[in-house]
């Protein structure tokens, strides 16, 4: 009982501290007075390494902006969104939890700390920017500093050696020392790539490589703790959504919008879903003995059956998310009084406004019901992943 008491007492005080420190912030303006001491140091980095930048652009070639397009490809977002529910299904829970749990966290402190400085990218012209697909001109949309890329592929790659070492009987030195080197050699054609593509400058890539290593390390500290909560844990959901919808509010205001809370609404919403959906089906689905891939309970082709089955399903969640999201928040928010808008997602003449709540509120306090949608909408999809989805394999004996 008294371990139950101070594990509530625990999450009492995490959750007070970051209500505390959105007042604090907020009051004060610590955002604005962060950007404003460290803002020219980093501008004038940029500026500086420009040459550095030109420099790299200079052995421009064909096979070098598909090669490094393609890199920059395979560690983005998206990649990741797609690789992680086959991390689940393949019965690497562990692993895909703290995958999903850590690029969260990296997604939440790297766009924190770009949207902080809201240092530019370096400035193009002269800097030739290649931006081959749509997911990279939304990149460069954001402010520059820390290197997303480089950040993610740190932790992320980092994560996965570690878990490779300890989890499985591949062991050895020689073994360790090629698996560092290989991680080692990602991470430096990563951030290579990113100059080369003109998207960041040297000290974007310095500034990532530090913040993923801090990250790193402090993830491999905690790491078992977390796991232990998310699966075996009291009142893990409830908290989980009081997080998740502080860290909202907790966000900081860029000097101008980007698409930098987009992507942390998103994983915001993706990291809530997986931890509902494991704390109710840890023992169905995602226990240590279930099969994994390769293994005879879990072949090629039943794996395969898997994807086919379990990737339209989420999909369709993820439109059915969005839809009842966006019939839902608008509604409850106008039955509030809640001064609203949509940037995006809902018509202006579908949105009404008045109520009490908008007397009690400044006038130029309008809530974007995008966020909500966005929330809702990821949500829902990572529930898929590791609830609905399972489910569906149980009954058609996948």
């Amino acid at each position: 009982m008294e371990v139950e008491n101070a594990g509530v007492m625990f999450q009492g005080v995490i959750l007070g501290a970051i209500v505390f420190w959105i007042l604090c912030s907020s009051y004060l303006n610590f955002t604005q007075k962060l950007r404003i001491f460290l803002q020219p140091w980093v501008n004038h980095h940029v500026e500086i390494g420009t040459d550095f930048v030109l420099q790299i652009q200079s052995y421009q070639h064909g096979f070098l902006d598909v090669f490094f397009s393609g890199l920059s490809c395979v560690v983005s977002v998206p990649f990741y969104t797609a690789f992680l529910p086959l991390l689940f299904w393949s019965g690497h829970g562990e692993l895909a939890r703290q995958m999903t749990l850590l690029m969260a966290f990296c997604d939440y402190i790297g766009n924190c700390v770009k949207d902080v400085l809201s240092a530019p990218r370096p400035p193009s012209p002269p800097v030739r920017r290649v931006t081959a697909t749509k997911d990279e001109e939304d990149n460069a949309l954001e402010y520059g500093l820390p290197s997303s890329h480089t950040l993610n592929t740190v932790c992320l790659s980092g994560y996965l050696l570690h878990y490779v070492l300890t989890h499985t009987q591949i062991q050895g030195p020689y073994v360790s020392y090629l698996g560092v080197s290989l991680a080692c050699l990602f991470v430096a054609l990563i951030g290579l790539g990113r100059i080369y593509l003109g998207m960041h400058s040297l000290i974007d890539i310095l500034a990532g490589l530090v913040f993923g290593l801090g990250i790193l390390a402090f993830w491999l500290a905690v790491d078992k703790q977390i796991d232990s909560f998310v699966i075996s844990g009291l009142n893990v959901t409830s908290f989980w959504a009081a997080l998740s919808f502080l860290l909202l509010f907790a966000y900081p205001t860029p000097e101008l919008p980007t698409p930098s809370f987009e992507y942390h609404t998103a994983f915001n919403g993706v990291a809530l879903g997986i931890v509902a959906g494991v704390q109710q089906t840890y023992h169905q689905f995602h226990h240590d003995a279930v099969p994994r891939l390769f293994s005879h309970d879990l072949t090629i082709p039943v794996f395969m059956g898997r994807m086919i089955l379990g990737i339209p399903t989420i999909l369709l969640v993820k439109f059915c998310s969005k839809a009842l999201a966006k019939w839902i928040i608008p509604v409850v928010a106008n039955t509030l009084g809640i001064p609203i808008k949509s940037s995006s997602y809902i018509k202006s003449e579908k949105i009404k406004q008045g109520g009490c709540l908008q007397k009690l509120l400044p006038k130029h306090e309008v809530f974007d019901v995008d966020t909500g949608i966005r929330f809702v909408q990821y949500a829902g999809l990572a529930w898929s992943v590791v609830d609905l989805v399972p489910s569906l394999f149980t009954y058609t004996n996948l």
